[in-house]
């Protein structure tokens, strides 16, 4: 199955469309149900003192892989509310990186990265190299079980966005070393990259040392 990218319609409504609230609502479940943060967070271990979420959306994911005490940073195109211990950048992934000099104990991606085209994903993860020695990133898995479990999103009660947004995802996702092969250089960094029940793929970066 060829990697193919399409407007998913979530991101083409306004905040506080009803049907964007509830297909909002709906991924909480479909991410929880995917086991997402779980696999972040045994990748994570210990956890890092400070975590950038890419993506962060209302920060849920981030709030689920942080242990205690971690400064969380949570960055996304639309402004949510800030909480206690988080502070909130408004703002796209790749311009926030570009202007940036701050570094992360570890950076995630949670669906983000599959958003991307291949020229400016290779250029985004460039970027996230430069500023941190570990680098998750949970995505859909392109293959044909997922799209068809994709297509009964329907028996959760998901609505038409999510149903949608699901199949595109899983078209737009990635399978085999896809993302290891557009990080910037392999000299440093140990790179693992695999499929996780039952419908993710996982990559990480971690580099030694410091930056």
């Amino acid at each position: 199955m060829e990697r193919v990218l399409e407007p998913e319609w979530l991101d083409a409504l306004p905040w506080a469309d009803p049907r964007a609230q509830r297909s909002r609502g709906d991924l909480r479940r479909l991410n929880t149900l995917m086991g997402n943060a779980a696999h972040v967070r045994r990748e994570l271990g210990a956890g890092a003192h400070t975590l950038l979420d890419l993506g962060a959306g209302d920060g849920t994911f981030a709030r689920r892989i942080a242990v205690p005490g971690t400064e969380m940073v949570l960055l996304d195109r639309l402004g949510f509310p800030e909480s206690a211990g988080e502070k909130r950048v408004t703002a796209g992934a790749h311009d926030f990186l570009a202007a940036s000099s701050e570094t992360f104990g570890a950076i995630v991606a949670n669906l983000f990265l599959h958003h991307l085209q291949r020229a400016a994903l290779r250029e985004l993860l460039g970027l996230i190299a430069r500023r941190t020695r570990l680098f998750i990133a949970c995505e859909p898995r392109r293959s044909g079980t997922a799209l068809a479990a994709s297509r009964l999103t329907w028996v959760l009660g998901c609505n038409a966005v999510t149903r949608h947004d699901a199949q595109a995802s899983v078209r737009a996702g990635f399978r085999g070393r896809e993302l290891s092969e557009l990080w910037p250089c392999a000299e440093g960094w140990r790179l693992k990259e695999h499929a996780a029940w039952p419908f993710s793929h996982v990559f990480v970066a971690r580099r030694d040392g410091s930056l």
